[in-house]
């Protein structure tokens, strides 16, 4: 019996249909609320010879081009619109640089509605007792340059206004206006200065469908305030150059891989994790997933963690140029930045490399990743790479772009455009 040929193509037409459909439907699940990665870590098949992935970057788009930055869609507010008060909104930083660039725009935001002023925040470290000033991290003059004839800004609360005494209004990430009139107006009316403490409901930084007037005060305050002081952005400077000297056979590019043991012990992220939605990749699962999305074994990875351990060899044997932060920070910065009680530092170092690389992978779901990803997108370097679980023995970078890009579903979309 002979063989139609046209039943033939039609078969292959179809397979392929079901694989691309297979991988939309693993992205889908990523941006979910409550930010999960699709797939188990039995998917996964590491027994790959050098051979097995041919790297072509053309084909592949594994080094896309940075896409030329986006321009602001938003007009600039002035203060003139708002009735001014005599009150002080203060607040405090916490838990790291991708929480410091939500709890600054919630409290910009909530300062801007009263007409209050917003007085300088100080950074709280992870332990009892650890603080810095905000300028030990953040350019101070920026800042207020930035909020000029937007919102009051002061560096210190007066001395005749008791800290203790300050009244404390918890508010929800990405804070409305409708909350502010419920729940925070009243407090500010009755007490006069009121403390902000945010929490975070949810993680998820999809842009909301719900436009409303406070929107350009908040993309000012997410995307337009917050610099790195001198000194942190020479050590964040000489960690990508050196990154991109040690990239001669990749023309100086370089991938930056979110990917914290810690985080992983706490995510129970194992090595043969469970089928279904999954919260983090580790080490063998990343180095996998990087193979056959074709990046060849001299491509230098930067990772967040710092220090080298042991359950990371798995990702160096595929990828021998693997680097954390105490092989390449100059070594006269180690003790400062590195060696130091607190990782407040580390985190903020991790957070701006990861935002220049040329391409970022997200092994860790949540607030770190939608945050990089967000500054990432208004820089036009959208080269965001999910991870996933791949059967076959290779596939196109193409189809493991984030969503929060390929639907262009991130708030910074609603900034920018």
């Amino acid at each position: 019996m002979g063989v139609d040929l046209r039943q033939v193509v039609a078969a292959v037409l179809t397979l392929t249909m079901f694989v691309m459909l297979g991988n939309m439907i693993k992205r889908d699940h990523f941006d979910s609320v409550e930010e999960k990665f699709p797939g188990g870590a039995r998917d996964v098949d590491l027994d790959m010879d050098e051979g097995a992935v041919s790297i072509s970057r053309k084909s592949g788009g594994l080094w896309k081009e940075d896409g030329q930055q986006l321009k602001q869609c938003w007009n600039k507010p002035i203060l003139d619109d708002v009735e001014l008060t005599d009150g002080f909104v203060t607040f405090s930083l916490t838990n790291g640089p991708e929480y410091h660039v939500s709890q600054i725009t919630d409290a910009v935001v909530v300062a801007r509605y009263l007409g209050a002023t917003l007085v300088l925040p100080y950074i709280r470290g992870s332990k009892p007792g650890d603080e810095r000033s905000f300028g030990d991290i953040y350019d101070v003059e920026k800042f207020i340059n930035s909020l000029d004839r937007v919102v009051r800004v002061a560096k210190d609360l007066p001395a005749k206004i008791s800290k203790r005494n300050l009244a404390v209004v918890k508010v929800p990430n990405r804070v409305t206006e409708e909350f502010i009139v419920e729940h925070v107006e009243p407090v500010y009316k009755l007490k006069g200065n009121i403390r902000l403490a945010t929490y975070f409901p949810s993680v998820n930084m999809k842009k909301s469908p719900k436009k409303g007037s406070s929107d350009s005060v908040a993309c000012l305050a997410m995307f337009g305030t917050l610099q790195l002081q001198p000194e942190i952005q020479e050590v964040v400077d000489s960690m990508i150059e050196r990154l991109r000297t040690l990239s001669r056979k990749t023309d100086g590019q370089f991938i930056a891989v979110d990917l914290r043991v810690d985080m992983l012990e706490k995510k129970n992220c194992h090595e043969n994790g469970d089928a279904g939605t999954r919260s983090c990749y580790n080490a063998q699962e990343v180095a996998g997933f990087l193979r056959k999305m074709g990046f060849d074994k001299d491509t230098p990875v930067y990772l967040t963690e710092s220090r080298w351990q042991s359950s990371l060899d798995a990702l160096k044997d595929l990828f021998p140029k693997t680097y954390t932060k105490e092989s390449i920070m100059p070594a006269d910065k180690r003790t400062k930045f590195l060696d130091s009680e607190g990782s407040e530092y580390e985190k903020v170092i991790d957070f701006y490399v990861c935002s220049e690389s040329d391409v970022f992978v997200p092994a860790i779901s949540g607030l770190f990743y939608s945050n990089v990803a967000g500054k990432r997108i208004v820089a036009g370097r959208t080269q965001i790479l999910v991870p996933a679980n791949i059967r076959e023995s290779s596939a196109s970078a193409s189809g493991f772009i984030t969503p929060y890009v390929s639907k262009k579903n991130h708030l910074a979309y609603s900034c920018f455009c």
